[in-house]
């Protein structure tokens, strides 16, 4: 009998998503009754707006829901979304240079799918979305990390960049604020590195969907805004996931010049078609809508940033830098490593990771899903008193009374 034919050796390469591993153990070990804490999820614990449920329970009731729908999106939603463009990242586009996905992640995928042949490589600073190298991956692409440290914010210079372009290099990826650090490019930092991309001719995938959570007055300037000339080279992405606690809406989109967006909406015509109609109409109010709710979540988070920050800070051995955006702390904890902490010794902050889970019952992200050993990634979006409870255990562990 003859051996069946081998699976995808492109697929098989691609790892679990890293913070949906960590979320997804300490659920089941929430659901064996152990009073785990936490921190794993990129994910708002609010509930949506109450408006923006009405929209969908309205669009129930309308049979032109019911059907097929452009496969780039609802023709309101993407007029919507190029008005939010305008307002938020001070580039100017028409609904045919938007593709509504099924959310950010697809519009990541599509976006390097879309501007990245086989063997280019892909600059990418690091800490990064643990999603990022895999979806370069799958466009065949070579994911070229480019680290910078607690020391530096975390955030990347134009002479690290240049240090690391070669001749096959096509692609940055810009993030600001960042998942996992929360790190915001200053407006000079953002134009510097615009600049040159555009003089080296390199495309862009700027990923925006934390734009508008951003605290103490800073700015998430676009890139395409810092250099309006890169918009001919650039991609955003972006969705209503985390602004309006719309993760399981499964809304995001992508943006960017004409050519490429025919590109990618050709590719959706076969991946996906449209994303769900009635997620789509809740978008819409979520984007058209009063803001009020969501600014208030965004004071919730700053409260939780400025809390957990503070109290991180206390550990002997933690480094914690100041996260201006996004809803993380990306704490530097390579004064915890190389030590024994209750009879088990830590080298890296994978080994950290599992120490924390078991003995405070606590569940963190280890730096490892992000580039290098010696971090972890805490998400403050859960409640308050669990945030601060799960801090207070992690003090106990390492010796703070």
């Amino acid at each position: 009998m003859t051996e069946r034919a081998p699976l995808s050796r492109k697929l098989s390469a691609i790892a679990e998503s890293a913070t949906l591993k960590v979320d997804a153990k300490a659920k089941a070990l929430q659901a064996a009754g152990r009073p785990v804490i936490s921190y794993a999820a990129g994910e708002p614990d609010f509930a949506t707006p109450q408006f923006i449920v009405d929209a969908a329970a309205h669009a129930l009731h309308d049979p032109a829901n019911y059907r097929y729908t452009p496969a780039a999106g609802l023709p309101v939603l993407r007029e919507a979304i190029a008005a939010k463009t305008l307002r938020d990242s001070g580039l100017e586009v028409t609904a045919s240079q938007i593709i509504v996905t099924n959310g950010g992640k697809q519009a990541v995928y599509q976006a390097f799918q879309a501007v990245v042949n086989p063997g280019d490589e892909v600059l990418l600073p690091a800490p990064y979305w643990t999603t990022y190298p895999e979806a370069i991956a799958l466009a065949d692409g070579i994911p070229v990390e480019v680290f910078a440290g607690a020391d530096q914010d975390y955030k990347v210079t134009v002479d690290q960049l240049e240090a690391a372009r070669t001749d096959k290099t096509t692609v940055l990826v810009f993030v600001s604020p960042s998942n996992p650090t929360g790190s915001v490019y200053t407006p000079e930092e953002t134009k510097a590195i615009g600049e040159w991309a555009l003089a080296h001719g390199i495309w862009v995938v700027s990923d925006e969907i934390y734009q508008n959570l951003i605290y103490e007055g800073a700015r998430a300037v676009s890139i395409v805004d810092a250099v309006p000339e890169l918009a001919g080279q650039t991609i955003l992405v972006n969705g209503v996931a985390k602004t309006y606690a719309m993760t399981g809406w499964r809304v995001g989109w992508m943006v960017g010049p004409a050519d490429a967006i025919k590109l990618a909406g050709n590719l959706q015509s076969h991946l996906s078609s449209n994303v769900n109609n009635v997620a789509q109409r809740a978008a819409l109010a979520a984007l058209t809508g009063p803001q009020t709710e969501a600014e208030d979540m965004r004071q919730a988070f700053d409260r939780r940033r400025r809390l957990i920050v503070s109290e991180l800070a206390k550990i002997p051995g933690v480094t914690v830098p100041n996260p201006l955006g996004a809803f993380y702390v990306y704490p530097d904890v390579t004064g915890l490593l190389g030590r024994e902490w209750n009879g088990t010794r830590v080298d890296t902050s994978l080994e950290l990771a599992d120490l924390i889970l078991d003995q405070a019952e606590v569940a963190v992200v280890p730096g490892e899903a992000f580039g290098p050993s010696g971090y972890l990634r805490l998400s403050y979006a859960l409640g308050d008193d669990q945030l601060l409870e799960g801090v207070q255990r992690l003090q106990k562990l390492f010796g703070l009374d």
